[in-house]
């Protein structure tokens, strides 16, 4: 990962753009709708560290080097984070190609090595995600609270907002309802106990990547826990969830008991699945399902 992607709340805070051109033209527009205060300078205000003052941001447009370089010193002198318009060696970030539902937000960047690639691909992304998913992230964040009293586990509360995000709840909101989306919240926290299913996922793990099959793919990437053999390939694993947590006792008994608390576990093998680990954890009251390779 050649560089690490952000969000920042806009909220209450202050993003100054400089300079005059279509630059400048379109970092504004990233920022129409927004509760952030976007302030406009050029000329002699854009070189002078008041002007960036309380700002988290700047961006600022120009041709001629010598100004973009004394405005990015000013802004960094009043403590704002600053990207020159297509000169990344100038800048502190890039800026991503951005999709925007609301609450919503999804980016993809490049460093700023290739803004047309970045772009081809928000527009596939924006394609699969509906106008009104920003609701959806709405509505969650406005049932934050309740969502963890109910669920102070973690892994459980994912496993809820799996279930919510994937049912009637997304599809009301979707829709626009945004009441019954509520209602429908409300009546799945109460059904919490009954939601929490455990699964252990058997994948072979031998290798390469590319012949994971879709299944496995998504289950590497919901899993709540993934534990896997030393010679698992480099490449399987590189597509596992990053912050998804490793555990390094393997035993049945272990998967029995992280299933058993409802948790999603990925076991990545080295070799074809087990007869012998299958029975037992069948034999534990485990729902397996065993994720072979797509076909070569």
């Amino acid at each position: 990962m050649d560089s690490f992607p952000a969000f920042f709340a806009l909220s209450g805070r202050k993003v100054v753009i400089a300079g005059t051109g279509e630059g400048a033209a379109a970092k504004a527009r990233l920022f129409e709708g927004s509760p952030a205060s976007v302030v406009r300078v050029d000329g002699a205000a854009a070189l002078d560290p008041d002007s960036y003052a309380g700002a988290v941001l700047a961006f600022i447009d120009s041709d001629d080097i010598a100004f973009c370089e004394t405005a990015a010193k000013a802004a960094r002198m009043a403590g704002a984070l600053v990207n020159v318009v297509d000169k990344p060696m100038y800048s502190d970030f890039s800026t991503p190609a951005v999709i925007d539902r609301g609450a919503l937000v999804a980016a993809v960047g490049t460093g700023g090595a290739s803004p047309m690639l970045a772009s081809v691909l928000r527009g596939d992304i924006e394609a699969r995600l509906p106008e009104g998913s920003g609701r959806i992230a709405a509505l969650l964040s406005q049932m934050r609270d309740e969502v963890k009293d109910a669920f102070p586990d973690m892994a459980q509360r994912r496993a809820f907002l799996r279930e919510a995000i994937t049912g009637p709840v997304a599809q009301a909101a979707l829709d626009g309802e945004m009441d019954e989306a509520r209602d429908l919240l409300k009546a799945l926290l109460s059904q919490a106990p009954g939601l929490q299913r455990g699964i252990v996922w058997l994948l072979d793990g031998r290798g390469p990547a590319d012949l994971l099959s879709l299944r496995a793919l998504r289950a590497i990437s919901d899993a709540d826990v993934v534990a896997a053999d030393a010679r698992v390939d480099k490449g399987v694993m590189a597509r596992v969830r990053r912050d998804a947590p490793r555990l390094t006792d393997l035993s049945e008994q272990e998967l029995i008991r992280r299933a058993a608390k409802g948790e999603r576990v990925a076991r990545i093998l080295a070799a074809l699945p087990d007869h012998h680990l299958i029975r037992t954890l069948k034999a534990g009251g485990v729902a397996v399902e065993i994720l072979p390779v797509a076909s070569a």
